[in-house]
């Protein structure tokens, strides 16, 4: 009997892990991990140059930290930035999830600010990006302003894709100091009885038909964005309630550090966010990596994003940042991952079991680009393990149109976005679970059993999930001590 369960071991669920740890003594608490330990944890794409389809999961997306493990480690420090408003702060739309929904703005600055601390504890470059050229800043906003694109800056710590992997691997064996983790551990279903979550239905990874029952007090659901079809399973089975959530879909943009030279030296990350297009959808730019390289993540059955990552070492010329357009849905359809998996599954597809890469001038000119065409394009591609062909056979015309439409607008506050020769990588997915019903405690409409971070649709990114976990924490320690 375990005081604590904690299901996943991504940033929230570490977070959560590390601020019990801190706020009790002698507790029985359990991190459920399907992945490995960070330690070997190995993407062999990044050894060989080819995606090998990791079983039973991608060593990218699953493990100790979640994808967080490979990411280029950006800690948007959202408490060090105003909007012009008194005690306000960026927190809208994707940003920051539905944390606002339940916390004030001063609790929540202080909650990332504490976030903030314990990952520079723990290695994380204690200089801050996107902070000396305020002038400059200013004047790319108004001209962003000026047509139609609003410019989000923030002060950024930006550990590194190889950095992270270490601050984590410390991380890890601190809370192996004083919890009990589970790797290459599946849950299979939760133990609910009389409207009360009493523990969990587990599997080995490795041994699928190594079954076991163990049981906790409370249990925490931390399953991040990965875990969005696994989550929408849960409630569905026992009436966990939610609402519709919404998919974002897009692609990865590469093109090189020369036209992003500003944004990158000023802002480091810019976030240009607008509506655009005869839809007038929200789409907006998300984690920009300067001298970064493309990546693939594999989710379950097989399904290939693509994201980035940016080294504190290693660098490309080129620069690559998300485009994603949001969609929402209304009655009757309410499966927006399915929807989402299955515009993956058609470019995947399409691609011969991988990414698409697609010129831009191809797309607005109506047809697929070739292994030719991107072999002797002036943008040199920094994933090789892509397949050229035409992304808008498998992304829907809205979502094409729209991110058509945000190229163009972009291209006249930084020129040179629109290049016929930048590339695009597709499908870019950012799934998010349905919103569940929470509490101001983070707990479900069953008894003892909480959901945070990205997985719930309470947060979106590493810093807020993060603090997501912290909160959690300590809202368990004052019911445990």
């Amino acid at each position: 009997m375990y005081d604590v369960i904690i299901i996943g071991a991504g940033p929230s669920g570490i977070m959560t892990a590390y601020e019990l740890i801190q706020k009790t003594k002698n507790k029985k608490i359990l991190l459920i991990e399907h992945g490995k330990s960070i330690k070997n944890r190995v993407c062999p794409l990044a050894l060989n140059g080819k995606c090998i389809h990791c079983k039973p999961y991608c060593n990218i997306t699953s493990g100790f930290s979640g994808a967080g493990a490979f990411s280029d480690g950006k800690l948007n420090s959202y408490h060090l930035s105003n909007t012009g408003k008194k005690d306000e702060i960026y927190l809208g739309g994707n940003d920051g999830g539905y944390f606002r929904k339940y916390y004030d703005i001063s609790v929540i600055k202080d909650i990332i600010s504490y976030t903030d601390e314990v990952y520079v504890k723990f290695g994380a470059d204690p200089t801050l990006e996107g902070v000396k050229f305020q002038k400059e800043v200013s004047k790319l906003q108004k001209k962003s302003y000026k047509n139609g694109l609003e410019l989000v800056s923030f002060p950024i710590r930006h550990i590194g894709t190889e950095k992270t992997h270490e601050l984590f691997a410390k991380l890890e064996d601190y809370l192996l100091e004083y919890i009990d983790i589970k790797f290459n551990t599946t849950v299979e279903d939760l133990i609910i009885e009389n409207n009360e979550c009493k523990g969990v239905k587990i599997f080995n990874s490795l041994k699928p038909k190594d079954k076991e029952e163990i049981y906790g007090k409370n249990i925490v659901l931390a399953v991040g964005r990965v875990g969005a079809n696994f989550l929408s399973d849960l409630c569905d089975k026992h009436n966990i309630a939610s609402s519709c959530g919404s998919v974002d879909i897009g692609i990865r943009y590469e093109l090189p550090d020369k036209v992003m030279e500003k944004i990158n030296k000023y802002l480091y990350e810019g976030k240009f966010i607008g509506r655009v297009g005869i839809f007038g959808d929200k789409v907006r730019t998300f984690c920009q990596n300067p001298s970064g390289f493309v990546s693939n993540e594999v989710y379950d059955e097989n399904i290939i994003l693509a994201n980035g990552h940016s080294y504190k070492e290693k660098k490309s010329n080129n620069t690559n940042l998300a485009i994603l357009a949001s969609h929402h849905f209304t009655s009757p359809f309410d499966k927006p991952l399915e929807y989402g998996r299955n515009i993956a599954k058609n470019l995947n597809e399409l691609g011969g079991g991988k990414l698409v890469v697609q010129r831009f001038g191809d797309l607005i000119n109506g047809h697929r680009s070739y292994e030719k065409d991107i072999k002797n394009n002036s943008v040199v591609p920094t994933l090789k393990d892509a397949s050229a062909g035409d992304i808008s056979f498998g992304l829907s015309y809205r979502t094409v149109t729209d991110i058509i439409a945000m190229i163009k607008k972009v291209d006249k506050v930084v020129p040179g976005f629109a290049n016929p020769d930048n590339l695009m990588y597709g499908p870019e997915i950012k799934f998010y679970s349905n919103v569940i019903t929470l509490n101001k405690d983070f707990e479900t409409n069953i008894k003892n059993l909480y959901s945070i971070g990205d997985g719930a649709g309470l947060t979106t990114g590493l810093i807020m999930a993060s603090s997501s976990g912290v909160q959690m924490g300590r809202i368990l320690a004052n019911k445990i001590n």
